[in-house]
């Protein structure tokens, strides 16, 4: 199969990050809308994206896009698409569906005239009447807005997020694409010290330390599209084994992550154990009240309480004045902080020098960033800190 149109879907507000991300794999010809990044590929692209992608939530295949206003509509131009080729006999799907602003408003009758189509186009294909569906996985979307449906396969089975490395997590933990993206916007380098002053179960950390080593996300998960017998084995393995050697075991990391909860830090080690960066990755149990360093340059990203909940906003506020007040001592650090709150500036006692909107699961926040002077090295090439 010479080309396919995959969807790299994301959370609003990271678009551009996977559009970068996609772009570096080696895949042109982009178009970026709200919460997805289509592209051409091929089938090896399946388990490269799958495997490397960081900030995307999930890879969809993309069977067909068309305008249906009636039911009789959707069902023809479901059925007139190759789902044969993808398929088989005893492939098994699902159709989950969505719908904003179209006349096709019934998600659950979409998802039953969707199922039916198919299932109509496969009998056509291999001339059964009845299929065991105890095959592998296909799980079909029908995506409706303004009257414009998408039809996809889901590459991806469970969620991007869902690396494999965090069996245990802490209440309201940050998804592990939004660690990543936070990371990757902060424009931080392995070169350099990191600290989360807050870092809970260790999320981002634990995300740096894969991205500074050049550690493909997916590794040590596996992907519905593994059973698909469309696509050779031996692309999985070639992808898996491209992967584990770009990995830069070697590499010097100095990263360090403290919370005044023994257990949270208990957990981070576990975590970062599972992911393989244990070793470049300090947790330590202190309050952010002691917070020191002796770098003269370093970043500082966290994920501090929102206090979304009543009767927390009063104690949020509190920690926020005093991360303003302890992180002001590291003058030349970049500090970079996402909340919710709409008033952490003012707390924080200094205006950010960019801020990003985002979204932590259905959480609006925004992503402030405090930039740091640049060393001395970075301004002239030839000094060293």
């Amino acid at each position: 199969m010479n080309s396919i149109k995959l969807i790299a879907t994301s959370t609003f507000g990271l678009e551009e990050m996977v559009k970068l991300e996609v772009k570096k794999l080696g895949y042109e010809n982009l178009e970026v809308e709200n919460g997805r990044v289509t592209f051409e590929a091929d089938l090896a692209a399946i388990p490269k994206a799958n495997l490397w992608l960081r900030t995307a939530d999930r890879v969809l295949l993309k069977m067909g896009e068309f305008e249906a206003t009636s039911f009789e509509e959707l069902f023809q131009q479901t059925r007139a698409l190759p789902w044969e080729t993808w398929i088989p006999e005893n492939g098994k799907f699902s159709v989950s569906g969505k719908s904003i602003k179209s006349q096709l408003f019934s998600v659950s009758d979409c998802q039953a005239i969707v199922k039916k189509a198919i299932v109509e186009r496969l009998k056509e294909t291999y001339h059964v009447d009845w299929f065991s569906e105890d095959g592998p996985e296909y799980p079909v979307e029908v995506a409706l807005l303004k009257d414009r449906t998408t039809l996809t396969i889901d590459t991806s089975g469970a969620g991007l997020h869902k690396r494999g490395y965090r069996e245990h997590a802490l209440e309201a933990p940050l998804k592990e694409t939004l660690a990543a993206a936070m990371v990757l916007l902060s424009r931080w380098r392995e070169d350099r010290v990191l600290i989360d002053p807050l870092c809970g179960s260790g999320t981002i950390l634990i995300e740096a330390a894969m991205i500074g080593r050049n550690m493909a996300p997916g590794l040590q998960r596996s992907f519905v599209s593994e059973g698909w017998p469309i696509i050779p084995r031996q692309l999985w393995k070639d992808a898996r084994a491209e992967a584990l050697k770009a990995i830069r075991q070697d590499e010097r990391i100095n990263i360090i992550g403290y919370d005044v909860d023994e257990k949270a830090i208990m957990i981070a080690k576990e975590n970062a154990y599972r992911a393989g960066v244990d070793d470049c990755i300090s947790f330590v149990a202190q309050d952010i009240e002691k917070l020191r360093s002796d770098s003269q340059y370093g970043y500082i990203i966290c994920n501090p309480p929102y206090g979304e909940r009543l009767g927390e906003k009063e104690e949020v506020e509190k920690l926020y004045k005093r991360m303003g007040q302890i992180f002001k001592k590291l003058e030349t650090w970049s500090v970079y902080v996402i909340t919710s709150h709409e008033e952490f500036e003012q707390i924080y006692g200094k205006r950010s020098s960019k801020k990003r909107k985002l979204y932590n699961g259905r959480i609006k926040v925004d992503y402030y960033q405090f930039f740091g002077p640049k060393p001395p090295n970075e301004l002239f090439g030839t000094l060293k800190e």
